[in-house]
């Protein structure tokens, strides 16, 4: 068992350790986070970063062997816009879509379980365990598997059914929570607090987002976003928002890359919601920082089906603010068609990776501007049941 990087709360800056956030600002009705230190990136040279979180093993608070099922370096595709269609000329930006989709298990989540699960291996675990709508729980079983821990999904009857065969497919014992998400963080927590497995996803409620040690996965998008694009001006990126674990990773890493004058500036992040459930949107709409972290909404379901939250985690306003940033929200029928005109150019997204791409596609008309989406999971696995 080796020793982990010291935790802090990223809005009282108070120590802390485990895995529940904050308790002082939960105290106060709102979850946050803690994190480890910002890594400390001078003298990295960009150009020859191989991709993914393990190209850059002392970026992450985790010591030992890496877990790995070649995750991360995942391509740049760029879509066409509305100009692009129907005249052929210029006048509009540049829309990019990073596929996250192509990661081992099929999204993003594969960047956070990689180091997750090497955090358990080294804090001596032999369970992790996951409350997962999906693709988080076909992550951690993937790679809790590669490194030949156990592993528990707790879930609920709505997962469809290609991820629930995913899951199962590799060796994680998939347990069925009834009804809305607080039953299945309740059944990990009491798990957590009963059996002491290590926990890859959040479950404490206001829920501060994941794993702290997990979520360094997700600079690795920021590193390499600004090696993939070195010497351009990157606008915006736009991220599908639930907890905010990608958005504050991917807002993490680009901090990192700016304080080690890796990238002249740090693009700014867009939270991008389904409107049944879109906190985030609802928080910036209020005139103070205060209300905004304090946020509230009724969460109803959606075709965006691994999003929706009630309350926005402070990560992510946090990443929001320090980038000048937004968040949009946008309703079923917008998300599902832009789902229908990424297949029509040969991409299957699922709908809460699409939701991100079609804010992204409106960011994009501002001319000369160049705009990137998180595509984060493919949509094939909706396509088996």
């Amino acid at each position: 068992m080796t020793s982990r990087p010291p935790l802090h709360c990223l809005r009282c800056a108070r120590a802390a350790d485990g895995f529940a956030g904050c308790r002082t600002c939960a105290a106060e009705g709102i979850g946050v986070n803690t994190m480890p230190p910002l890594a400390d990136l001078a003298g990295v040279d960009l150009a020859a970063y191989p991709g993914g979180p393990w190209g850059l093993p002392a970026a992450l608070p985790v010591s030992g062997p890496p877990v790995t099922l070649g995750e991360g370096n995942t391509p740049c595709v760029r879509l066409r816009t509305d100009r692009d269609r129907d005249q052929g000329g210029s006048a509009e930006g540049e829309l990019w879509l990073k596929y996250e989709g192509a990661n081992p298990t099929g999204s993003h989540k594969d960047r956070a379980m990689a180091v997750g699960v090497a955090a358990a291996v080294a804090a001596g675990a032999d369970t992790v365990v996951a409350a997962s709508s999906g693709n988080a729980g076909a992550a951690a079983a993937a790679y809790a598997a590669r490194a030949g821990l156990r592993c528990v999904v707790f879930t609920n009857e709505r997962v469809p059914a290609g991820l629930r065969a995913q899951i199962d497919a590799l060796g994680a014992e998939r347990r069925v929570r009834p009804g809305a998400t607080g039953a299945r963080n309740a059944a990990m927590a009491q798990a957590v607090e009963e059996h002491h497995w290590y926990p890859l996803t959040s479950y404490s409620s206001p829920s501060p987002g994941g794993n702290p040690y997990a979520n360094e996965g997700y600079k690795s998008v920021a590193y390499e976003l600004a090696r993939d694009f070195a010497g351009r001006w990157l606008d915006a990126v736009v991220v599908p928002t639930s907890r905010a674990d990608l958005l504050a990773g991917i807002g993490r890493g680009f901090r990192e890359l700016a304080g080690a004058g890796l990238i002249a500036h740090e693009p700014r992040l867009v939270g991008a919601e389904p409107s049944a459930a879109a906190p985030f949107t609802a928080a910036l709409r209020r005139p103070d920082r205060a209300e905004q972290e304090r946020t509230r909404v009724a969460a109803q379901p959606t075709v965006a089906f691994s999003l929706g939250e009630e309350r926005p985690c402070w990560q992510g306003l946090d990443a929001l603010w320090r980038t000048a940033g937004a968040a949009v929200a946008l309703d079923d029928e917008a998300i599902t068609a832009e789902g229908r005109r990424l297949a029509a150019e040969g991409l299957v997204l699922e709908p809460s990776s699409a939701v991100g791409s079609a804010v992204a596609r409106d960011l994009a008309r501002t001319p000369g501007s160049l705009v990137v989406a998180i595509g984060t999971a493919t949509g094939l696995k909706g396509l088996v049941g």
